[in-house]
């Protein structure tokens, strides 16, 4: 049930004539539009004054200046410090680990690994999802290495990730925050086996560790020569920025690597600085908390309309569900209201044919965000890209306008929330404002529901219990159903 006090989207544009230029931005070659969320003026009005009754400039602060923000764990969030933007000493320890990055890579490059035809790069969560992500936007048509990315501890996934890979001129990037992930230290076990059955004398030789634990690499058996290090402030799901997308600038090229910090350096000046009534980040979770508390959306639909995109909805699961899928504030008290939405997704068309069935005339209310890429980057005939771009276009108009029917089965209730996100053209620049972006969006909706946004306490136990199996522990205080489970898988 809508409240009395939230017009529909319609009688909202017919009542506001200036509503497309105070909800739609510019910022890093990239164009936002929240017209078509419920967001007005005096609902603007009032998150702001709820920014400041959390303060939320003093939390932005202070994540700029290498504060402690993760409270829980008593570190600061050092990401950002990655592209240029944090405290001094920050900024200039990332900047000594990435030129030690691009030394690695340019020895690569020169043969210091013999002639290479693809890359293995093993991890999980963030250490392969940012990883990933870059590689399958940007690389499709320029990498000149076949990189392969493995992260599941199903031996099926190993199979598939080195199927196309020959073992005497692959790399294989190990990324691991702490280098003591079970999914991790499997894979690389399998991957040394792979290589010695390929022939390869020396597999700890074709190694590189990426962690901010070096002596757990060193302990691994990985030479000192080759282990990267980031920053203990630098969570998985934000380590894209880091040594951990070594393999991303190998596949791209280092001018790649470098435009997406510059990107994403350019939103952080924005977020930084801009005033909250045009703070797109800020503005953005605004509309998050609108539909979450005030309406009820208990899930948020992201679609890429541009294929290089696709694993943008997985990356974003991630980082926003991982971040502030939270239920206590900071101090350990129950929060008050609901935290993050389930963020799930697809790619335009296809889900068109597959969910939208429900966005557009099911009972729950998704808002849904678009994500768009206005410059084509294929071999076919425009008439392609400007029909997907249409669609997007379309799609977002009619979950807005809707339409009425004497047929109840043809009818379209319409007043369903969507924003726009269109990118110019999709480079490394725009990459990293995008990603850029969702991230302090997260931050921002965190500070505005007193929640630390950089723990990640609620992925542990499973793994503890799991880990515990593993090593023969009593299965003895175990529910019935999971010890019967352990039974008939004979494990």
């Amino acid at each position: 049930m809508q409240p009395s006090s939230i017009k529909r989207l319609d009688e909202l544009f017919a009542a506001e004539p200036d509503r497309l230029s105070r909800l739609s931005f510019e910022v890093a070659g990239l164009y936002f539009d929240w017209s078509k969320t419920h967001l007005n003026a005096a609902l603007i009005a009032q998150f702001i004054e709820r920014a400041e009754r959390m303060g939320f400039a003093a939390a932005r602060d202070a994540l700029f200046a290498g504060a402690i923000v993760n409270q829980s764990e008593g570190r600061p969030a050092t990401h950002v410090a990655e592209r240029g933007s944090g405290a001094p000493d920050d900024v200039d320890l990332a900047t000594a680990r990435r030129q030690r990055m691009r030394a690695l890579v340019d020895a690569i490059e020169a043969g210091a690994f013999g002639d290479l035809t693809g890359v293995l790069h093993i991890g999980i969560g963030g250490s392969v999802m940012g990883p990933a992500l870059l590689v399958d936007a940007l690389g499709r048509r320029s990498a000149t290495l076949e990189v392969r990315f493995l992260s599941n501890i199903d031996g099926a996934a190993f199979d598939e990730a080195v199927a196309l890979l020959d073992p005497a001129t692959t790399l294989v990037v190990v990324a691991s925050k702490t280098f003591t992930t079970l999914e991790t230290l499997t894979n690389l076990e399998a991957a040394r086996a792979w290589l010695r059955g390929g022939g390869v004398d020396d597999p700890d030789g074709r190694l590189i560790a990426v962690t901010a634990k070096p002596q757990a690499a060193l302990d691994q058996g990985i030479d000192e020569s080759r282990i990267l290090q980031f920053a203990e402030g630098v969570g998985g799901r934000y380590s894209l920025w880091s040594s951990v997308s070594v393999t991303a600038a190998l596949a791209l090229g280092w001018d790649a690597f470098e435009a997406l910090l510059e990107g994403a350096a350019e939103m952080d000046r924005h977020f930084r600085f801009a005033e909250a009534a045009a703070n797109v980040p800020l503005i953005a979770a605004f509309a998050d908390r609108l539909y979450a508390e005030q309406l009820g959306c208990q899930t948020r639909g992201v679609f890429a309309y541009d294929d290089r995109l696709r694993l943008l909805p997985p990356y974003l699961q991630q980082l926003e569900m991982e971040s502030n899928g939270k239920s206590v504030t900071s101090d350990g008290k129950p929060v008050a209201s609901p935290t993050a939405p389930v963020t799930w997704g697809g790619t335009g068309t296809d889900a068109q044919h597959a969910v939208f069935q429900l966005l557009h005339q099911g009972t729950v209310l998704v808002p849904v965000e678009f994500v768009a890429v206005a410059e084509a980057d294929d071999a076919q005939d425009p008439d392609h890209h400007r029909l997907l771009l249409l669609n997007a276009f379309g799609q977002a108009a009619a979950l807005m306008q809707g339409r009425q029917s004497e047929d109840a089965q043809r009818s379209y209730p319409g007043n369903r929330p969507s924003a726009t996100v269109l990118l110019q053209r999709l480079d490394a620049r725009t990459l990293g404002a995008l990603l850029a972006f969702y991230e302090h969006r997260t931050f921002a909706n965190a500070v505005l529901l007193g929640i630390n946004p950089f723990d990640q306490f609620g992925v542990e136990l499973g793994k503890e219990i799991a880990g515990r199996l593993a090593q023969g522990g009593d299965s003895g205080s175990l529910d019935p159903s999971t010890r019967a489970l352990i039974e008939r898988a004979g494990i």
